[in-house]
């Protein structure tokens, strides 16, 4: 017994109707056919109310009108054959998107009905008096919504001009549209080139029609390529997603780079040093180009960090405790030495100690990790993390836990706190230190605020729990106060101090007798003594 291929014509022609996934597919087809009969001007008019649309344009007209229902024969030359691949089914889709279709081009004219069509039976080509250039297609019992919506869409990238009902298009992405540069897989256009602001997304275009998009960009904000159509073939029927598409957009990904490799090149040689780092170093970073510093003294200033405020685990990259610098050291002064680099992590349980140490040396962070391994900044930068540090408490005066809501660690209160790194120590008085799970306070600090240096507040569901580290906050902040009352003045005069008494006029000068009772909610009562003009007779008393 053998077996062999057959073609069940009937099933073919009724199932090719499902082939097509976009109802869009039909206006892109007889917009290619236009675009490959040689049209330099299309125009399609639609109107969604009677069902009809029409597609004219003024290229080189139908040759073969029995092409039209040829399944699988393109009826293109043999030059359109070798540089598009063209499958043949494109004005097929007619068939099963219209009712009735009329086809004229040059003095020839051809009536279809589809359902007689599909049935294989045949129309008569006329000849008309009235010649037309190039080719008009009507198409009638169309249901084609929202195509006013999505026409400026679908030719963003079409090499021919378009007029849709009475309105040319922008097509903004076209080869014409924008100044693209070849390369071995056809045109690229990279955008930021002149600004530096480097994209990272591609729009990737096929013969005119999209076949990668992002799901989000901006007009100005991403590259554009253009496929040579001899290399790259999309997927049948619609033609919106190009064949082995992860290989082939992995070429185009390595192509943008070396554009951009291309645009640097250029651009290093037209600006000053600290002109062409300041403007392109972003766009270095992003496409893997960091190698073109190497050879240059000047370094970008987005590469340093100052450390301004108190290190803290910062929830969602909430990085206050940091400022960029305006202006980036000089390669002489980091040589020297006058300058000193360090590279930290994001403060956290075990490098608190580190961040604190760089603060009070007012060294500079730097994230020198993503310069090529060739920069010769690379062997100034100080990997101090790679040191443990030495934290020490000195002349404690009191310690107990803080019962708080999110944290419950052990506060030490003391004098001051030392930190050592290798060779490099100092000694903290203003500022709380974390260090295994405790927090440190030393005589300046009263805000509470190390509790954020202890944790970062987020949940395992990822939400920041800002009610529960202000409360910790405050609540650490109380218990230093109560830690600290060994002279009753002192305590009540810091408890004073906060509240900022001087803001109230009607207190001014005034003197007062306060009497505390016990427990943690004693109550207390006031009485107004004297004020600082005159003795007042009796005064006045007040209890709470």
């Amino acid at each position: 017994m053998k077996i062999e291929v057959r073609f069940n014509e009937e099933g073919a022609l009724r199932n090719q109707r499902f082939a097509f996934t976009d109802r869009f597919t039909l206006v892109t087809e007889l917009l290619q056919n236009a675009r490959r009969a040689g049209a330099q001007h299309i125009i399609v008019d639609h109107d969604a109310d009677s069902g009809v649309l029409r597609v004219g344009d003024d290229g080189h007209g139908v040759e073969d009108f029995q092409k039209l229902l040829s399944f699988h024969e393109s009826g293109w030359d043999e030059g359109t054959v070798v540089q598009e691949h063209p499958f043949g089914i494109g004005f097929t889709k007619c068939l099963y998107a219209a009712t009735h279709i009329v086809v004229s081009s040059g003095t020839r004219r051809v009536e279809i009905d589809t359902a007689a069509a599909l049935q294989r039976e045949g129309f008569e080509v006329e000849t008309v008096a009235q010649a037309i250039d190039g080719t008009l297609i009507e198409l009638r019992g169309v249901q084609i919504a929202d195509l006013p919506q999505r026409m400026e869409l679908l030719c963003e990238g079409f090499p021919v001009d378009v007029v849709f009902n009475g309105k040319r298009l922008e097509r903004r992405f076209a080869e014409d549209q924008l100044p693209f540069m070849p390369s071995p897989i056809g045109a690229v256009h990279v955008a930021g080139n002149r600004s530096g602001k480097a994209a990272r997304n591609n729009l990737v275009f096929l013969q005119g029609f999209c076949v990668k998009r992002p799901l989000y960009y901006s007009a100005g904000e991403i590259n554009v390529v253009h496929l040579d159509p001899r290399q790259f073939m999309a997927r049948l029927p619609d033609r919106d997603t190009l064949i082995d598409a992860d290989e082939q957009l992995r070429r185009v990904e390595a192509q943008v780079k070396q554009a951009w490799r291309t645009v640097l090149e250029v651009a290093r040689t037209q600006l000053g040093a600290a002109a062409f780092v300041d403007t392109y170093f972003d766009a270095m970073k992003q496409w893997g180009h960091l190698d073109l510093l190497n050879d240059m003294d000047v370094l970008p200033a987005a590469l340093f960090e100052r450390i301004v405020g108190y290190p803290i685990q910062a929830a969602y990259g909430q990085r206050d405790y940091v400022e960029p610098l305006e202006v980036a050291p000089s390669r002489q002064d980091i040589e020297e030495g006058r300058v000193t680099i360090v590279s930290l992590g994001w403060p956290g349980g075990d490098n608190v100690g580190h961040w604190m140490l760089a603060k009070h040396k007012q060294w500079l962070t730097a994230e020198a990790h993503i310069l090529d391994p060739g920069h010769w900044l690379r062997p100034h930068v100080r990997y101090i993390e790679d040191q443990d540090a030495q934290i020490e408490v000195q002349s404690e005066t009191a310690r107990a836990t803080l019962e708080g809501r999110w944290v419950w660690p052990l506060v030490i209160v003391c004098q001051s706190v030392r930190i050592r790194v290798g060779d490099h120590a100092v000694v903290i008085v203003d500022e709380g230190v974390c260090h295994d799970g405790d927090i440190l306070v030393p005589a300046g600090e009263t805000t509470g605020e190390p509790v954020r240096q202890l944790s970062d507040f987020v949940d395992s569901n990822d939400r920041f729990r800002d009610d529960e580290m202000d409360a910790d906050r405050d609540a650490l902040a109380d218990l230093i106060r109560r830690l600290r009352s060994i002279d009753p003045v002192d305590t009540l005069t810091s408890l004073l101090d906060e509240l900022h008494l001087g803001k109230y006029p009607l207190l001014h000068g005034k003197q007062f007798e306060v009497t505390v009772g016990m427990g943690g909610q004693p109550g207390c009562s006031v009485a107004l003594v004297a004020s600082a003009a005159q003795v007042t007779a009796g005064g006045s008393h007040a209890e709470r």
